[in-house]
């Protein structure tokens, strides 16, 4: 019969650590710039909604926050897909809760959508699926659009593009359109 040993395997805690092969790898630089970045952009979002009462934030800036700050060279994270996938996104929820009202399965069909849409534009970013699901979560009006989604997008551009000249080696966008 097997025994117990009551010590933790502290292998078991590290394997999460450890780097694969699958997973993009980063210097502690890169962490620590991508720590900083994220927290300057997501916050100047959160004080500007705060201090002028326009909501600038929604929760798919986080997830666009990741790839602006921690892989600029992705493809998804260029201005093209940060803005135009976004703005896709809000003006496909729009529509659909418009024309469809929220129920369920109108969130399947304006996230469906704006992928789809997104795809023929070239312009895919992963949290313009989110921004057509919580807008159609949220009742979203035709004022989504533009507060949040696109003033948001446009200012988290403009943040990554202001940390790129500040940080050596880090050059975005590589494209703009």
């Amino acid at each position: 019969m097997r025994q117990l040993n009551s010590r933790p395997q502290p292998q078991r805690y590290t394997r999460l650590l450890r780097r694969s092969a699958h997973q993009p790898q980063f210097t502690h630089g890169q962490i620590l710039t991508s720590y900083l970045c994220s927290f300057v952009g997501i916050a100047a979002l959160a004080y500007l909604t705060v201090y002028t009462g326009y909501p600038l934030i929604a929760a798919p800036f986080g997830a666009t926050a990741v790839l602006v700050f921690a892989v600029p060279d992705s493809p998804l994270a260029q201005p093209r897909n940060v803005i135009g996938g976004s703005v896709i996104g809000a003006l496909v929820c729009v529509a659909c809760v418009s024309l469809f009202g929220t129920a369920p399965w109108v969130m399947a069909l304006a996230v469906a959508t704006a992928i789809q849409l997104m795809q023929l534009t070239h312009t895919l970013h992963p949290p313009g699926g989110a921004v057509a699901l919580v807008g159609v979560m949220s009742h979203a009006s035709w004022n989504f659009v533009f507060t949040p989604v696109l003033t948001g997008a446009v200012l988290l551009v403009l943040c990554t593009v202001a940390f790129s000249r500040w940080i050596p080696g880090r050059p975005y966008p590589k494209h703009w359109i």
